[in-house]
């Protein structure tokens, strides 16, 4: 695998060699480019195809365009579907600096662990994203607590 450790969290480290799960980069990606793609799609992917999705750019209006794009001709290719897709949020609480979510408040509590406004402001839009996504009910949040502590240091 090439090297790509400043993209990867530390609590990813146990499935990152591998690419076994989605990596925080490449859901980032995916919801700021507007597709939804399951684990069993990513599981069909090719170890280059996988590493193409953590290495893409995903950030201009054209990088957007072209990785919604490639992962579609994935899944399509893969799975013979079409990707399916997720509505595009204008205004991502991830980019919110200034207010933490409730999810995310109500996670910290849960395990004990503190974040203050000031803490939050100082965090990437991309580990407010992870500490939003490992906060959800619907995911397996186990790593919260450690991306926490690996974010604050």
């Amino acid at each position: 695998m090439t090297s790509n450790a400043s993209v990867f969290f530390q609590f990813e480290s146990d499935f990152v060699e591998s690419l076994r799960c989605i990596p925080m980069i490449v859901r980032f990606n995916l919801d700021t480019c507007g597709i939804k793609l399951k684990l069993e799609h990513w599981h069909r992917f090719t170890e280059v195809d996988r590493q193409q999705l953590v290495c893409l750019p995903c950030e201009t209006t054209e990088d957007i365009a072209n990785y919604r794009k490639y992962v579609s001709n994935l899944v399509l290719l893969y799975a013979q579907t079409p990707a399916s897709e997720l509505p595009i949020d204008e205004h991502p609480a991830w980019l919110d600096a200034n207010s933490i979510p409730l999810s995310v408040r109500e996670k910290a509590d849960s395990v004990g662990a503190s974040l203050s406004l000031e803490q939050w402001k100082t965090l990437k839009p991309i580990q407010r994203f992870a500490l939003i996504k490992l906060s959800r009910s619907s995911h397996e949040n186990r790593n919260f607590l450690p991306a926490l502590q690996e974010f604050l240091g």
